[in-house]
């Protein structure tokens, strides 16, 4: 049996990558894993949907927070998907036979283990599996406070759903690690990049996203049940998809008070401060937001809007500071 050792994470991703790094033996938090792979973004996709909505994004896509920490560590990873069901599991019994901790994407909605109001269908859930004992798998998720087991045919089942992202059975883990510790260059390296993404000159991503979502929520009639079904779907991509928009902000700015230090840039600590406040304003436009949606206030697309372009800009003034300090 695996000596693995799980904790309890904010985020699937970040955790999972995480727990599996320590497991190697690097002093890896999820914080520093969050910002080290320069999750943090912004993305308003129109013409990719999720029931008939619009993509709303906070984190750069899936896999990126594993990939982002390959070059800092020096490490390579092996990714692998399948055909079948059939073949994903004995790949995967056969590296837990060998010793392994195993990284697995599945389908939260085919998760016994999650409670039937906290499924749905979001195939990009990262999970680690350090073991089997009968037809059961054990698993560290770390959105759980303690590992869980799951039956093989239920996780097959989370393994190969269909749709958008579909996993197609991806299991990873770590080939080699080339080195143990965070270097300060690669902290600021990060940092930088984040800033790049929040900034970058692309109608759909960063804050010029927020601020297109922001005119597309002003032109929804007020009236029409579509629209408090829009809002709605902002919230839920915002709050409930992951770790919502405000989480991500406090992880980020938990990572950049532990960039402080590894950088030795005190001032980084106020940015902390910032982030965590505009993180405070995420979660007041989605509690209005909600709040309309379930009729305790009058649905005011405007009023959205204009919580949008406040958010929009706070975070523009943010990261062209951010990244002046690290220049």
């Amino acid at each position: 049996m695996s000596s693995f050792q799980h904790q309890h994470a904010a985020h699937c991703e970040s955790g999972v990558i995480s727990n599996l790094l320590r497991h190697h033996g690097v002093p890896m938090t999820e914080t520093l894993a969050f910002g080290l792979s320069s999750a943090l973004s912004f993305a308003y996709i129109p013409f990719v949907k999720l029931s008939g909505m619009p993509l709303v994004a906070y984190r750069m896509p899936p896999k990126s927070i594993i990939k982002g920490l390959l070059d800092p560590l020096g490490a390579r990873f092996r990714f692998e998907t399948f055909r079948s069901a059939s073949a994903g599991e004995a790949r995967l019994d056969d590296l837990l036979a060998a010793g392994k901790v195993v990284g697995l994407q599945t389908s939260v909605y085919w998760l016994p283990y999650f409670p039937p109001d906290m499924r749905f269908h979001f195939n990009a859930h990262n999970l680690l599996v350090y073991g089997k004992s009968g037809d059961d798998y054990l698993i560290s998720d770390p959105v759980f406070e303690e590992p869980v087991r799951c039956a093989s045919a239920d996780l097959a089942r989370a393994r190969f759903a269909k749709g958008l992202l579909a996993p197609k059975g991806l299991l990873y883990y770590p080939e080699s690690i080339g080195r143990q510790e965070v270097s300060p260059a690669s902290v600021r390296k990060a940092i930088l990049k984040t800033c790049r993404t929040m900034l970058a000159p692309v109608p759909i991503a960063g804050v010029r996203g927020m601020r297109l979502l922001a005119n597309k929520v002003a032109s929804l009639p007020a009236g029409e049940a579509h629209t408090a079904d829009y809002i709605g779907h902002i919230v839920r991509m915002q709050e409930e998809i992951g770790t919502g928009g405000a989480g991500f902000r406090f992880l980020y700015a938990a990572f950049l008070q532990e960039a402080a230090a590894l950088t030795n840039l005190p001032q980084l600590t106020t940015f902390s401060d910032r982030l965590t406040a505009i993180g405070d304003g995420w979660r007041a436009y989605a509690l209005k937001a909600a709040r309309m949606v379930k009729g305790r206030e009058p649905v005011d697309p405007p009023a959205i809007a204009a919580k949008l372009r406040d958010q929009a800009a706070l975070e523009e003034t943010f990261f062209r500071d951010l990244r002046t300090a690290l220049r």
